[in-house]
């Protein structure tokens, strides 16, 4: 049976459009059942499931070879078969959605290729956009963004190659070790294993939508940070509601402000002068709330480990592909430069 499914995972990763069968045909149903399990549990299964699974990982063989009742060979065989079984569920649960085309494959639409005076004009829009969309928010409506979210992608599933969401009212979970998270500096994550979307509990209020939007697209079977953050991006900003809206043009204010210092110093500082100093005061408040929960060692350790995990599932940006968003964007608005500026 393990080598049967074992066979079966090699096979979506291999053939020519296996991703893509996976990701189409495959994935909805299984997000469907594990997410029918895991909704009944108020807390994260995924998290609990990762904690028992290192803790036997761990100690079985310790406790097995302290009592002499395995030998050394039986117990590193068992050791093996419980990693290719979760290796299995892994990318059977969601994996494999890895393998799939990606945006622009799926949707047909152009790489953009702009200079940097286009780079300007967008980023020069993108802060317009983001000083009239700016609110005060003072707490986390989850109601609202769960209801807003559903909205939204069922809408931009029509045509930009996302799944419309599997059920009207998904719970998004709260992460077991949020202290252990915000040191390393994780604000939320796929929890493949039961088909859950966890976001971190120290977000502030400004951060909650975009991280909610981000994460529920990686539940949609997106992999990639970048298509994430894009999606998150066009869900948030497509909003009626005016705190999900600004905290979907908040989301990609660094990623905007860097792509402008690659340009140039001067540039980025006349782009910086335009920003509401409400959101500037309100970008310090960020970093200094996450600068305080942070670890430097732990979050450098984290960062190198996702790194390798994300170049290993075929994002060869690995964790550099969250700044992809900007391509994305400008590609996204190449081909809608007709209709009004909408990011």
């Amino acid at each position: 049976m393990q080598l049967l499914a074992l066979i079966v995972v090699t096979l979506f990763q291999l053939l020519p459009g296996g991703g893509d069968v996976y990701a189409q045909y495959v994935y909805p149903h299984v997000a469907r059942a594990l997410s029918a399990v895991s909704e009944w549990v108020p807390f994260s299964v995924s998290g609990a499931f990762y904690i028992v699974s290192v803790i036997v990982l761990l100690m079985y063989p310790i406790v097995s070879l302290a009592r002499r009742k395995h030998t050394k060979r039986h117990v590193l065989v068992m050791e093996v078969e419980l990693m290719l079984w979760l290796y299995v569920w892994f990318y059977g649960a969601w994996g494999l959605n890895y393998w799939q085309s990606d945006f622009y494959e799926r949707t047909a639409t152009p790489r953009a290729e702009y200079a940097e005076l286009d780079l300007l004009r967008f980023a020069n829009e993108y802060v317009k956009k983001l000083n009239e969309s700016y609110i005060q928010i003072t707490y986390k409506d989850e109601a609202a963004v769960q209801r807003e979210m559903v909205q939204a992608y069922r809408q931009l599933s029509e045509k930009m190659g996302i799944h419309s969401p599997f059920m009207e009212y998904p719970q998004v979970k709260t992460m077991l070790l949020t202290p252990f998270a915000s040191k390393v500096g994780v604000t939320g994550t796929m929890g493949p294993f039961f088909g859950e979307f966890i976001v971190n509990g120290d977000l502030l209020p400004c951060e909650y939508a975009a991280t909610y939007a981000h994460e529920f697209s990686h539940f949609l079977g997106i992999t990639s940070e970048g298509e994430a953050n894009f999606y998150g991006y066009l869900a948030c900003t497509s909003s009626k509601d005016g705190a999900i809206r600004f905290s979907g043009y908040l989301s990609i204010y660094h990623h905007v402000l860097r792509a402008v210092q690659g340009v140039g110093q001067a540039e980025y500082e006349a782009i910086l002068q335009q920003v509401r100093p409400e959101i500037i005061a309100l970008d310090n408040q960020r970093r200094e709330h996450w600068r305080a929960l942070y670890s430097n060692k732990l979050g450098k350790m984290q960062d190198s480990i996702y790194d390798y995990y994300l170049r290993h599932n075929r994002i060869e940006e690995g964790r550099k592909s969250y700044s992809t968003v900007i391509a994305l964007l400008m590609s996204y608005y190449n081909i809608n430069h007709d209709k009004e500026y909408s990011l």
